[in-house]
């Protein structure tokens, strides 16, 4: 059985694509095949999707067998609006079928698929789907990437409820860039007083795929 494991975050421009680059490194030094996907992007402009290129050009330094894959084979659906599936697609029914043909596609050649979201949970893909259902979908696991500014105990909360209203499987970890100080003086306390791990990004990556990978 593959292991898939579906980033998500508490809103846009958390961090969720430097994320996910170093859960492929780290999976990859323990000699893992890992292979990653972003079903949906929006912004792309062009034809230049730039997490997916971004993500492209990190994952086939890790596995020689992607060695001969296009943007296309990581960015399966794109649209040029920078803004919600469901706007930028003019609501557009979600093609569910492509994106998980690809996932298997990928498979044969990975031992780990991490995948990509667009933005938080809540973001609308169409009429019926939302960001969050693509997770149970393609029975993935979870990783909640959180920030660390005032209003992420609010955030990450919320998030964590509606993975946990839906039954899935997740880990959360805390992307601080430079707030680390403010979050231990305004946030930790909180996590750490009601029994929360409180895992960040940068210092806690191999713990990250650890729980990750147990799920």
């Amino acid at each position: 059985m593959k292991k898939r494991i579906f980033v998500t975050a508490t809103n846009t421009n958390i961090g969720k694509t430097y994320t996910t680059k170093l859960l492929l490194k780290e999976f990859a030094s323990r000699g893992l095949l890992v292979g990653v996907i972003k079903p949906i992007e929006t912004g792309v402009v062009d034809d230049f999707a730039p997490d997916g290129t971004e993500l492209l050009e990190c994952v086939k330094q890790l596995n020689h067998k992607l060695w001969s894959m296009e943007v296309d084979d990581i960015v399966p659906i794109t649209y040029e609006l920078a803004a919600a599936p469901f706007v930028a697609s003019n609501n557009t029914p979600l093609d569910l079928k492509k994106i998980k043909h690809m996932i298997e596609d990928m498979e044969a050649s990975c031992d780990v698929v991490i995948i990509e979201g667009a933005g938080g949970l809540y973001v609308p893909i169409d009429e019926k789907t939302m960001m969050i259902d693509l997770i149970t979908q393609l029975n993935a696991v979870a990783l909640l990437v959180t920030h660390c500014s005032l209003g992420c105990i609010n955030d990450t909360l919320l998030s964590q409820k509606a993975l946990s209203d839906k039954n899935i499987s997740h880990a959360v970890a805390f992307n601080c860039r430079d707030n680390y100080e403010n979050f231990k003086i305004i946030s930790e306390p909180y996590f750490l007083k009601t029994n929360q791990t409180v895992l960040k990004v940068d210092e806690d990556i191999v713990k990250i795929c650890d729980v990750l990978y147990n799920l």
